[in-house]
């Protein structure tokens, strides 16, 4: 029966159908979960004390909402850049690939709604579900990822205080800022 599996596994990666796997169905949802409630949340503190007061959102409250999530779906989440803002950004190969991936597919003019990618993915003896969907830089985020002539002093000043080696400004709407990044171990 498992060589069954693999065989359909690896007939579907080849055929196009892997993205139909039920796994990657659950992966595509929980990734999707977070985006719209950290947006929520970042929309609200804005309107309370300016762009410069969703910095402690990204910082603080998203990994705490990752991990959250991550502790009631049981896969594991976070979000990753090639151009992180945050040290614990920076993606692994694989993330790095999927990310330039989406990069290319988006010059391409393809959904950026759509970038995602899905695969079964074995490094020495462990084998896990990897997915990524792509997080296309909105209208909310060009306050404070924008290109740096064009951000508020506050924003600035805050982003310099809070990450000394920020690589996320310079980006504008319909780029892809960077990924949510799940897994699972098989």
């Amino acid at each position: 029966m498992k060589k069954i599996l693999q065989s359909l596994l690896v007939l579907s990666s080849l055929t196009g159908w892997a993205n139909e796997a039920p796994w990657v169905a659950d992966a595509r949802s929980v990734a999707s979960s977070i985006p719209p409630k950290l947006l929520q949340v970042l929309t609200d503190e804005i309107g309370k004390g300016g762009p410069e007061s969703a910095i402690e959102v990204c910082k603080e409250k998203a990994p705490q909402m990752a991990k959250a999530a991550s502790e009631q779906s049981g896969w594991s989440i976070r979000r990753v850049s090639l151009r992180n803002r945050n040290p614990k950004a920076v993606p692994d190969s694989w993330e790095r690939n999927a990310l330039e991936e989406f990069d290319r597919r988006a010059a391409a003019g393809e959904n950026l709604s759509k970038l995602d990618k899905g695969e079964i993915v074995s490094e020495g003896d462990k084998k896990e579900y990897r997915y990524m969907k792509a997080l296309p830089v909105q209208q909310i985020c060009i306050a404070c990822h924008g290109p740096v002539d064009t951000l508020k002093p506050e924003v600035i000043s805050k982003l310099q205080a809070a990450y000394p080696a920020d690589k996320g400004t310079g980006y504008s709407i319909g780029q892809i800022r960077g990924a949510m990044t799940i897994r699972k171990a098989l």
